[in-house]
């Protein structure tokens, strides 16, 4: 087995076909065809299972995968380490909680952009869940998520310090009204939220159940399904502070148990900090640490 042919078990892979693979790697399919089979009996297992319809990955095919991802990473970082001589350039790759996104990073991004145009960056959204799993699969540079974080690949850095908030509509005037409310319902992100498993803990807490959530993509349609008293959720108090201040949802102070959450920021341990990811953080760093300091000032 060799560096190509890792190549080709992931393009054939992502593309479910021979061809389309061969026509990614500039080659021909039957070139592709003859290394897959050398590979499969050299290894004596099945990486594919052929018909009529393409290829589909066996699980012992999988099982490979992460590794071809890791190679090439790793050849990507040799030839971005070998380029990079401190000024920033190129595409920087990261991944964000949507929450963080909204509450902490767009003015940070816009200023890393003027300031580095030679930079592109790309912000991917997603939970903790499937932002970890995407950095340990080297699919991105590093990504923004809830801690603690406990991984030995990773590289964890704390990053933003948030209080979260029990969000409701403006019937709901306390923690323990929410026993009253027959069959009630949590709106939360897709399964691998931290703040999800955060609020059936409160809920658990305060000696009430939700039943099986309901799943929503956006922070709107989140706060917009407490407000109209759908059910209720924990959200940072920083992004829900406008729709209170509105007059559209009502805001409850939690345990600190439950309401102090870390925001992380998590890297392979392994692979390349390229100058636009270094400096990136430090201006976010720098951020973090200034708004402390005037939290601090009016107290």
């Amino acid at each position: 087995m060799d560096v190509i042919d890792l190549k080709v078990v992931d393009a054939v892979a992502r593309h479910g076909s021979m061809n389309k693979a061969a026509a990614e790697l500039n080659t021909v399919q039957s070139n592709v065809s003859t290394r897959i089979r050398s590979l499969e009996d050299e290894l004596g297992v099945l990486l594919f299972q052929r018909s009529a319809k393409g290829v589909q990955i066996t699980p012992a095919g999988r099982r490979v995968l992460p590794y071809a991802a890791k190679l090439s990473k790793l050849l990507s970082d040799a030839s971005a380490a070998a380029r990079d001589d401190g000024k920033p350039s190129g595409v920087l790759e990261i991944g964000t909680l949507e929450t963080t996104l909204a509450l902490r990073l767009p003015l940070l991004i816009a200023r890393f952009a003027k300031a580095y145009p030679e930079v592109r960056p790309l912000i991917r959204t997603g939970t903790t869940h499937s932002l970890i799993k995407d950095v340990i699969d080297c699919k991105l540079e590093g990504a923004f998520v809830a801690g603690p974080v406990n991984h030995p690949e990773l590289q964890v850095e704390t990053v933003f310090h948030e209080e979260l908030v029990l969000v409701t509509s403006r019937a709901v005037h306390s923690l323990e009204a929410l026993k009253a409310i027959a069959q009630l319902k949590t709106v939360v992100f897709r399964v691998g939220c931290s703040y999800r498993q955060r609020l059936d803990g409160l809920l658990a807490s305060i000696g009430t159940l939700a039943p099986e959530p309901l799943e929503f993509g956006s922070i709107e349609a989140i706060i917009g399904c407490a407000s109209a008293g759908v059910g209720v959720t924990l959200l940072p108090r920083g992004v829900v502070a406008n729709a209170w201040k509105d007059g559209l949802v009502a805001v409850h102070e939690i345990p600190q148990a439950f309401s102090q959450v870390e925001t992380v920021f998590i890297r392979r341990i392994d692979g390349h900090f390229s100058s636009a990811l270094t400096i990136f953080l430090d201006s976010v760093h720098a951020d973090s640490e200034a708004r402390s300091l005037n939290v601090r000032r009016l107290a």
